[in-house]
């Protein structure tokens, strides 16, 4: 953040300068600001609005790599309005589950329809909470755990305590085979941190009071299960999509489960990769999609 962004009260004047900006886009905007997107690009750390972005492109390009390399099972984890089954070019015969409370994923469906907005994939809506028994309801709606599943945890962890994650990523063990995915964002700081960088927002409060921390240790959690881990972390992933780095700020985990004959020779402690997927087409598209209908890569977002 530069030395030139007021604190307090003037943090939440760029919220108003956001709305402002977003409205100013618009084909039938009510007014026309030019100057509150100045104002957000001299303080792009405040809403984090690049994370986002790049985190949305970055889960775009794992997904569409795993599932060209055969895997045809999606499984979004608070799915929230998460929009990929829409705009993705899936493979043939992809099918994807988005696990969400009932509200959320009734909310969307209403949203979209009046768009008349068409899946580009198999898409399975699943009411379920995340706090209880999802499983039951997933695989009511046909997912195979015999066959290898991609699970995306995007922005959900964070949102769990230690205990709640461990559940959770256990119950996503107990479905996958040799060949799932799992792939999640990792941060550079400790949940304290996190919460202490990210209270001097007052415009993200709300959501900053939902944080549970998460566990410390996922990739390891993951290692010390027979899970491949492999970090993409954040500068190199920001400069392959020829955007500015800024700070090391975390980045990306991905990790595959292993055929069980071999898992016991691979290293527990995961690989450190500068890789990751490969970009496709332009990030700033991606940007304007985000604005769009994907609300959720708006604002922070948590489970769903």
């Amino acid at each position: 953040m530069t030395r030139d962004v007021p604190a307090g009260v003037g943090r939440t004047a760029l919220g108003v300068a956001l709305v402002r900006a977003m409205e100013s886009r618009r084909p039938d905007r009510l007014f026309h600001d030019p100057y509150a997107a100045a104002f957000l690009a001299a303080a792009p750390t405040v809403f984090d609005r690049d994370r986002r972005v790049i985190r949305t492109r970055f889960f775009d390009d794992h997904l569409l790599d795993v599932t060209e390399q055969g895997v045809r099972q999606v499984v979004l984890l608070a799915a929230g309005l998460d929009t990929r089954a829409y705009r993705l070019p899936w493979p043939a015969g992809v099918r994807l589950f988005e696990v969400d409370l009932a509200e959320v994923l009734d909310f969307k469906r209403r949203v979209l329809a009046k768009r008349a907005a068409v899946p580009r994939c198999d898409r399975r809506p699943v009411p379920a909470d995340l706090c209880a028994d999802w499983t039951v309801p997933l695989t009511g709606a046909g997912l195979r755990p015999d066959r290898p599943t991609a699970w995306l945890l995007e922005g959900l962890l964070i949102y769990l305590s230690a205990e709640e994650t461990t559940h959770l990523l256990t119950s996503v063990g107990d479905l996958s085979v040799a060949g799932s995915r799992v792939a999640f964002e990792f941060e550079a700081a400790d949940a304290d941190t996190l919460r202490e960088r990210a209270g001097r927002v007052p415009a993200i409060a709300e959501y900053v009071a939902l944080w549970k921390g998460g566990l410390p240790d996922v990739p390891g959690w993951l290692a010390a299960r027979g899970w491949l881990p492999e970090k993409h972390h954040w500068a190199d992933v920001v400069t392959r999509y020829g955007r500015a780095a800024g700070p090391s700020r975390g980045g990306f985990v991905t990790a595959t489960a292993p055929d069980p004959a071999t898992a016991g020779r691979q290293a527990a402690s995961g690989a450190e990769l500068s890789g990751g997927p490969g970009p496709r087409g332009d990030p700033d598209a991606v940007a304007d999609a985000e604005l769009g209908l994907d609300v959720r890569e708006v604002g922070l977002h948590g489970a769903g």
